[in-house]
């Protein structure tokens, strides 16, 4: 099974992209820390060529401390550097402009120009606004915010070129798919809320049952996925005539519910469940 989901204003935006790479200096790729192989773009590869790249584990508040550390030892073996950031965070201007300036070894006088990538509703504009310390990119929990590419200067010696979030046309393996559609990267209309508790509900049962059952105050964990909608809708009081069960206001609590960290921090992969 293949997802399909590539507006036509991310084929814009990719050739947009290609046309001012070459005046760029070099790519800030920003990866969710809960899915950082899933969230990787195949396409940023495609795009900077040979320009150096900065790595950056965004959303890290949001995932399993653990596995975040298992994911940062893991990228110590490939080419650029990780940096966890969490909208809570300090500024980073100071120490990434200088890890740029490590990287970038020749180039043009003037500020040094950054081409910030990554998937849609990944943190971009989070992380720029975090670099100005001011509000200049919009932000929003949901995909297909940035339209178009923005420039914005955050300093004398840094400029960031804001792009819109770029997803790759064939979104596989399903695994991948499926993680990308829970963490909020994919528009909610391309999967129905119940089709992901089908790939997230096996996943909390086996990996975070805790935040399952200690956040919808259950006494276990059902063995049935059925069982956990009927149990949430219960808790919740999705319920209509007749004592009828919600199962779809359900389903989207749920999905709602771990994008937003209620479930406690989780990852939604670790580097063992990934080989390129």
């Amino acid at each position: 099974m293949t997802i399909h989901w590539f507006p036509g204003h991310m084929s814009t935006a990719r050739n947009e992209l290609r046309k001012v790479m070459p005046d760029v200096d070099m790519v800030i790729e920003v990866l969710d820390a809960r899915l950082p192989f899933s969230s990787e773009n195949p396409l940023v590869s495609e795009l900077r060529g040979q320009k150096p790249c900065i790595q950056i584990l965004n959303k890290s508040d949001l995932a399993d401390p653990a596995v975040t550390t298992e994911w940062m030892d893991s990228m110590v073996l490939t080419p650029g550097i990780g940096v966890l950031l969490h909208q809570h965070k300090a500024s980073l201007m100071m120490p990434l402009t200088a890890m740029a300036r490590k990287l970038v070894r020749s180039r043009r006088s003037g500020p040094l120009v950054a081409m910030i990538l990554g998937i849609p509703n990944v943190g971009k504009s989070t992380l720029i606004n975090g670099l100005a310390g001011r509000p200049i990119a919009k932000t929003a929990n949901k995909p297909g915010l940035t339209r178009v590419p923005q420039r914005v200067k955050v300093g004398p010696d840094l400029i960031l070129l804001d792009s819109p979030g770029l997803l790759w046309p064939r979104l596989s393996p399903v695994a991948c798919a499926f993680r990308l559609a829970i963490s909020g990267a994919i528009s909610d209309r391309v999967l129905e809320y119940e089709e992901l508790t089908e790939f997230a509900i096996p996943f909390l049962r086996e990996r975070y049952p805790q935040g399952v059952t200690g956040h919808y105050s259950l006494d276990e964990f059902p063995a049935q996925n059925a069982e956990l909608l009927e149990a949430i809708a219960r808790r919740r009081g999705f319920l209509g005539r007749g004592g009828f069960v919600d199962i779809t206001r359900a389903a989207e609590r749920l999905i709602l519910d771990l994008r937003e960290g209620k479930l406690g921090p989780l990852s939604l992969e670790r580097p063992s469940d990934c080989r390129r």
